[in-house]
């Protein structure tokens, strides 16, 4: 009898959207992200349908005594910036969530523990930022061997550029599939 099950799954991880945004550049940095929780929210809706499972990986924060509800909770006060985007994304009660100390998901997390109970072999890999939480997370999927995607439509960085690069390092380095959400979303019942 084998140890492990198969890995035949697709999983979405949401990267670090739920988010206040309070950090230096954000201001500039919400319409590219509310684009991307656009095509980020189609995405989930397609994975619901096709009752695939949905990850938030999020990081804490340096709030070392927070927990995933209370860090959406303060996301969905009226005066913070990423309350549009928490609201839609908003996670549902069969979603599962994952914080974070540092840029990796896997790092530090029980990550890789939740995919292989949920039988996962491919990641779909959203979220900020593409070119240090989303690349380091893609980085330890790779090695741990999980078939990674990143939409391109998807990710969004600081700096355009070094978004573009760190998609491009994903897709040559990682052999990570980094077409738009819309055809991944083609792919899923593959």
């Amino acid at each position: 009898m084998p140890l492990t099950r198969p890995r035949t799954r697709t999983c979405l991880l949401i990267i670090d959207m739920i988010n206040e945004f309070s950090f230096d550049g954000a201001d500039r940095l919400m319409p590219a992200v509310e684009q991307a929780a656009r095509h980020i929210a189609s995405l989930k809706r397609r994975m619901k349908e096709a009752r695939l499972p949905v990850l938030y990986v999020n990081d804490n924060f340096g709030r070392w005594q927070s927990d995933f509800r209370m860090l959406v909770a303060r996301c969905l006060e009226e005066e913070c910036r990423g309350k549009q985007i928490a609201r839609m994304l908003l996670p549902e009660d069969d979603d599962y969530f994952v914080l974070k100390p540092k840029h990796s998901g896997f790092y530090a997390t029980p990550l890789e523990l939740l995919l292989q109970y949920l039988e996962v072999g491919r990641v779909i890999i959203t979220g900020i930022a593409g070119d240090n939480c989303v690349l380091f997370t893609a980085a330890d999927a790779y090695m741990r061997e999980f078939h990674v995607a990143v939409p391109a439509d998807c990710v969004v960085s600081l700096d355009a550029d070094r978004n573009r690069s760190a998609l491009a390092q994903m897709r040559i380095t990682l052999k990570a599939d980094t077409d738009p959400s819309t055809r991944i979303i083609d792919t899923l019942a593959a």
